[in-house]
């Protein structure tokens, strides 16, 4: 599974080998994904080198060679981008996947997605490995859901431990002081309280010995919002 930024990486990469046979650059990845610095595409080519899509060949000057695709480029690996498997909440809705498992009455089957981070921004979406029993009472009416492993104790103050599992109603709004799932830069993920300021956003922890930090609105991507927690004793 791969973030936004991930897929573009790797769909810039195959176009130029499609087109000339050599990958680009790594200036020419910070120019075509708009990063400012070359740190972040080294990040994003370990992801994708990690996850299997790639690989660096040693000895060579921009060796990259693609190992797979993902299915949205005609792959058959698992489905790209931070759109995980995810569940309607409330009202049933009509598709072509099959309907959440129901453990009782009132509660469903929702997938937990991977870890995010509440305190310094980590990868944070990987593939799901588990499941939690989720209330009904706890989603939305409308809207999907998804559910994250939280690692970290910057929420702490919030009532969010690490090691808790948070219920996120995926949307891609937020109003000040919402707990939120946050991408920057498009391939760091946090849990963090979400203030905007003008032309700035401010992503603000809930413990004294994590600083609050200040993004250009561009930079940040609300990726859900907070609306239950599990917690396993």
């Amino acid at each position: 599974m791969l973030t936004k930024k991930q897929l573009q990486l790797l769909e810039f990469i195959h176009a130029r080998l499609q087109a000339d046979g050599v990958p680009p650059s790594f200036d020419e990845m910070k120019v075509a994904l708009d990063l400012r610095s070359k740190s972040g595409i080294h990040r994003l080519i370990t992801a994708l080198e990690e996850r299997g899509f790639i690989r660096r060949l040693a000895h060579r000057a921009r060796a990259i060679e693609i190992v797979k695709l993902p299915e949205s480029m005609g792959g058959t690996s698992e489905a790209a981008g931070f759109t995980p498997k995810v569940i309607p909440g409330g009202k049933a809705e009509t598709d072509t996947e099959e309907p959440p498992t129901p453990l009782s009455s009132g509660a469903i089957d929702l997938e937990v997605m991977g870890r995010i981070a509440a305190g310094i921004p980590i990868e944070a979406i990987g593939e799901g490995a588990q499941h939690v029993s989720v209330p009904n009472a706890m989603l939305a009416s409308q809207g999907q859901h998804y559910a994250l492993e939280v690692k970290g104790d910057s929420m702490i103050e919030a009532g969010i431990n690490d090691g808790d599992v948070v219920v996120i109603r995926e949307t891609s709004t937020a109003q000040n002081g919402e707990i939120v799932v946050a991408m920057v830069d498009g391939y760091e993920a946090t849990l963090k309280r979400y203030f905007r300021k003008a032309n700035t956003v401010e992503l603000e922890a809930a413990n004294p010995d994590f600083p609050t930090r200040s993004f250009p609105v561009g930079k940040v991507e609300v990726q859900g919002v907070l609306v239950g927690l599990i917690r396993t004793y």
